[in-house]
């Protein structure tokens, strides 16, 4: 039998199964919203065209409004200053986007205190546990987040002093891009860096070193905790937008039972 062929068949008697990580796009679905003087993406937004009437009387169809970075979303490396001269999401490899991913767990931490932050300490003691990072994988990593992905208010958790949303350290965002395995680094939060990510140094450090890198981020996934610690396959399907920084993406993952 065929590779594609036992696939199919796994597919078909549950052996391997399919779980949907996509956030649904609608008018409710959270987005980053930066301060003045910064221009903002748009929500997302159906305009319909017709609906079974005048204007269309067999068919409904709508033009749809959106933002490259709203809800799931994939993030290319011309997203960021640092990768400007990177990839654009039409330019993904296929490599990137059907890919192994792992996950690291830290919904109990961020649970206690939203500001928390992956370390390198976190990582090295992942893999003494579970083996090496995958060779152009995925690190997804799990915080508990896509609990609060209801309304805007709730989803970045800001405050006087700005968002409390969980991320990663400079340090390990550096480590990350420069020093690991991995092609991406996908997270259940509107954006891979930290709520408070603007304070570091240097500024939103996810976004810096791995576009810098040509490297790249997913964002507001759903579902990672249906997901084994190691052995998924993540599926990414962004719109091939030439010239494009980011997409909207349908991510799914493929599981064994």
């Amino acid at each position: 039998m065929s590779v594609l062929a036992a696939l199919t068949d796994a597919l078909r008697s549950g052996a391997v199964e399919v779980v949907d990580l996509t956030t649904p796009l609608q008018e409710s679905t959270p987005i980053l919203e930066l301060p003045p003087p910064f221009a903002n993406t748009s929500r997302f937004r159906l305009e319909e065209l017709s609906r079974y009437d005048d204007r269309g009387p067999a068919w409904y169809w709508n033009d749809i409004h959106t933002g490259e970075h709203t809800g799931t979303h994939l993030d290319a490396p011309n997203h960021w200053v640092t990768g400007r001269d990177g990839l654009d999401v039409s330019q993904a490899p296929m490599s990137t986007l059907v890919a192994p991913a792992v996950v690291i767990d830290k919904t109990a931490e961020v649970a206690a205190d939203p500001d928390f932050l992956l370390e390198i300490a976190h990582l090295e003691a992942w893999q003494a546990e579970h083996g090496p990072l995958p060779e152009g994988g995925w690190l997804l990593y799990r915080t508990g987040w896509e609990a609060y992905g209801a309304t805007q208010e709730e989803f970045m958790n800001a405050d006087e002093a700005g968002p409390h949303t969980p991320g990663v350290s400079a340090e390990c965002a550096r480590w990350i891009a420069q020093e690991s395995p991995l092609t991406g680094f996908g997270v259940e939060t509107v954006g891979t860096d930290a709520g408070a990510a603007g304070g570091f140094d240097p500024p939103f450090a996810c976004h810096n070193f791995l576009m810098g890198a040509n490297k790249w981020g997913l964002t507001s996934l759903r579902n990672l905790g249906r997901l084994p610690i190691r052995g998924a396959v993540v599926v990414v399907s962004p719109l091939p937008i030439v010239g494009g920084s980011g997409s909207p993406t349908r991510a799914l993952a493929l599981i064994e039972h």
